[in-house]
């Protein structure tokens, strides 16, 4: 992958400071497919938390949602996005399709926000990376680094 990533690619944020200045590991961390590979991660971790807590979701249902975290299918979710003007639950409705005995239980008893806070919260965690590629930066910029700046 070039650097700032591939711009038609769901596996890449989408923007000209990305493609200028971001590593594709950095434009992975905010594309497409991690934000809505998440949000299936998220889903099937509410729907384990609610197995537990005595909701009728069985293992077969947890399996099938397991099985098709990386089966995201982009165009239909795009589709439903056009339909229903509400992209979470264009998600909910691509996850179903391709797991049909889990329809019902993907996004039970959440909101929007579950999905969308916590994806931010998941982007957090790779800090690191940022520390690394601004520690590979710093040669770059002596006069930041001379300027007691950074």
């Amino acid at each position: 992958m070039a650097a700032g990533g591939d711009h038609g690619s769901p596996d890449s944020y989408r923007s000209p400071l990305a493609s200028r200045y971001a590593s594709p590991e950095m434009c992975f961390v905010f594309s497409d497919r991690y934000k809505f590979r998440t949000w299936r991660q998220l889903w099937l971790w509410l729907a384990e938390a609610e197995q537990t807590l005595g909701l009728p979701i069985t293992d077969e249902q947890i399996q099938e949602m397991k099985s098709n975290l990386d089966n995201i299918d982009f165009k239909m979710a795009a589709e439903e996005e056009e339909r229903l003007r509400h992209d979470v639950m264009a998600h909910v409705h691509t996850f179903g399709h391709c797991c049909p005995q889990a329809a019902g239980i993907i996004h039970l008893g959440a909101t929007s926000c579950y999905v969308g806070d916590n994806t931010v919260g998941a982007r957090s965690e790779t800090i690191d990376l940022f520390f690394f590629f601004l520690r590979q930066s710093l040669p770059l910029s002596p006069r930041l680094e001379c300027s007691g700046v950074i």
